[in-house]
């Protein structure tokens, strides 16, 4: 193979829509990392490059002319996941390398070039991947390599079996952890600040990327809302999304959010279906991911997603002898949703998703970024992506530093005074996060709690750092207008249109007439003169009218104050005015005498 074509002959945007791992040009950053490769010839590289950029093509060009030009013999793959390795054993196929992805011991056969493993894999067996290393000329490629320091006997089975290898290719899109555990082959430089970090010999970012059109630029809708939920010791407590609140109030709050039988769920996955019809406006075959936090939300997800869009979704759980197959059968077909369980570091790789949900309370800047990694793969220029979150300020953060590229630090700063990690609640939360199991581990950090009542309210679009758009309720003008953004703009187009959205947000809540408007919006003087008890009274009644419906219809009560919101109109509860909370009594009421 020819390295001597310049990066800068060559279109950013190569290969427009290659297959997993197939394309037969490379785009600009992998001829730029093979020049760097080939010049240096070192034994170990480490290159960072953004999900959905092209890892896989770089490393399989990389490794055909290692192969060619006799400088190695075989090729060894170690992946996260099962589903990974069968995926890189397909795509080498495509470029003519065979590599055996169901290995286990003994002579391989004389057909295959290599073989791919899991680290899992190599941990058990370390001295027998060892001794294959050592007895021919061998090509290592670390895919995610982060995932070796996941746990220290996989990082010493990786040194253990790789040592002796030629050559070594770590490849990772995320190269950073919460624990000091070092990864392998990975090179540390000490900083002036005495810290060592990870150094990468070839680093492509999402900056970098979206400029180049390689990824998709990434709008961020965030969800916020009343959420009331009782404690263990009975107390029932009620706080909003995105305000100020403690640390166990916020983990609670979020959680409330995600309850199924709360309206929150049910509005977000209403919103992010609108979202995902008007992009495949454009992308005829656009699909949807919600990434769920354990089976039964999975499942409660997939059964209202059915009742939104009269489909059924794709469940996907790790545990599951069938769950690569169902990806490759909805990563084929023009299917609307998938709903998966901690499938991020499963290696959910679907080129068509174009809209997801963030519903799980996993909080780590890692996961966050492979789970958004699993959106932003372009196939033409102009795809967007669009992320539905819960308006929670860890969240928020990490969607704002999307731009952010992070290194392995491996020595963590300490407070003054203090000798407690500062990084242990994070680490405890990747390990959560990484976990295989989809069954809820009874964590006991995590206060007992009993969901009662949540509502969403369309909070802010977030893109490249700026925030657009103001408080509206499900269902409203202003929401739409954001949910109908054509789902095939260039980067500076989707901000010139927010702007434009906001502003005449902006100009029509000045208009609204006051029985239309949001309480919250009115000033002092417009809004009704309603006693807090009257108002009180106005709830608890509605709320209890809701409590005898739901056991004469077996509905639950999230589904039936959704119904009265979308039958009479209005904002939740909470913030309904008087006479909206009159016109939900009468029309429950109504709803309880046809029952009878």
């Amino acid at each position: 193979m020819s390295t001597t074509t310049s990066s800068h002959h060559l279109s950013p945007a190569f290969p427009g829509r290659a297959p997993w791992g197939t394309a037969n040009k490379l785009r600009a950053w992998q001829q730029g990392a093979m020049d760097a490769y080939l010049q240096a010839q070192p034994r170990d590289f480490l290159a960072v490059a953004t999900p959905g950029a092209g890892k896989t093509t770089f490393a399989l060009t990389l490794a055909s002319w290692l192969l060619h030009h006799h400088v190695v013999q075989q090729v060894v793959v170690v992946a996260p996941t099962e589903h990974l390795k069968k995926q890189w054993a397909d795509a080498a196929a495509r470029i003519g390398i065979k590599l055996d992805p169901e290995y286990s011991a003994g002579p391989l056969g004389k057909e295959y070039d290599g073989i791919a493993l899991t680290y899992a894999g190599v941990g058990v067996r370390p001295m027998l991947h060892r001794n294959r290393v050592e007895q021919r000329k061998t090509l290592v490629i670390l895919d995610e390599i982060h995932h070796a320091g996941d746990s220290r006997s996989w990082g010493e089975a990786c040194l253990e079996a790789f040592e002796p290898a030629t050559r070594r290719l770590a490849l990772t899109g995320t190269p950073f952890r919460s624990d000091t555990n070092p990864i392998p082959f990975v090179g540390y430089a000490e900083g002036n600040d005495g810290i060592r970090r990870s150094v990468a010999d070839y680093t492509y970012g999402y900056g970098s990327a979206l400029g180049d059109g390689v990824v998709r630029p990434v709008i961020f809708l965030s969800y916020s809302g009343n959420m009331r939920w009782r404690t263990k010791a009975g107390d029932e407590v009620a706080a909003r999304l995105g305000e100020p609140m403690t640390k166990d109030a916020i983990s609670q709050a979020w959680r409330t959010a995600l309850d199924p039988r709360g309206e929150w769920m049910p509005a977000v996955l209403r919103a992010a279906d609108q979202r995902l019809t008007e992009v495949r406006k454009a992308i005829p075959d656009a699909g949807g991911l919600v990434i769920a936090a354990d089976q039964d939300s999975a499942r409660a997800y997939a059964k209202l997603l059915r009742e939104i869009t009269g489909h059924g979704a794709t469940v996907v759980l790790s545990d599951d002898a069938g769950a690569s197959q169902r990806i490759e059968d909805f990563r084929g077909s023009e299917d609307r949703w998938m709903v998966a369980v901690r499938m991020v570091s499963e290696g959910v790789d679907v080129p068509r998703l174009a809209v997801g949900v963030y519903a799980t309370t996993i909080s780590t800047p890692l996961f966050f970024a492979q789970a958004v990694g699993r959106f932003v793969r372009s196939r033409r220029r102009g795809e967007t992506a669009s992320v539905f979150l819960p308006t929670i300020p860890m969240l928020m953060t990490f969607a704002h530093e999307m731009e952010v590229e992070r290194d392995h630090v491996l020595d963590k700063p300490k407070k003054d005074g203090d000798d407690a990690d500062p990084y242990a609640e994070e680490a405890d939360l990747l390990q959560e996060a990484e976990r295989q199991q989809d069954e809820d581990t009874g964590d006991q950090d995590q206060l007992p709690f009993e969901a009662l009542e949540s509502d969403a309210v369309f909070d802010r679009v977030m893109y490249d750092g700026a925030e657009f758009g103001m408080q509206a309720h499900p269902g409203s003008e202003e929401e739409q207008d954001y949910l109908g953004i054509p789902g095939l703009l260039e980067p500076d187009q989707v901000q010139m249109l927010l702007q434009k959205r906001q502003a005449r947000q902006i100009s029509h809540s000045r208009k609204k007439p006051d029985q239309e408007a949001n309480l919250l919006e009115l000033p002092a003087d417009r809004r009704p003169v309603v006693s807090h008890r009257e108002m009180m009274e106005l709830r608890r009644e509605l709320n209890s009218l809701v409590g005898a419906y739901s056991h004469q219809s077996g509905k639950p009560h999230g589904v039936i104050h959704t119904e009265l919101r979308r039958s009479c109109g209005g904002p939740p509860a909470a913030e309904s005015t008087a006479n909206q909370l009159q016109q939900r009594i009468a029309k429950v009421r109504e709803w309880a005498t046809r029952m009878r």
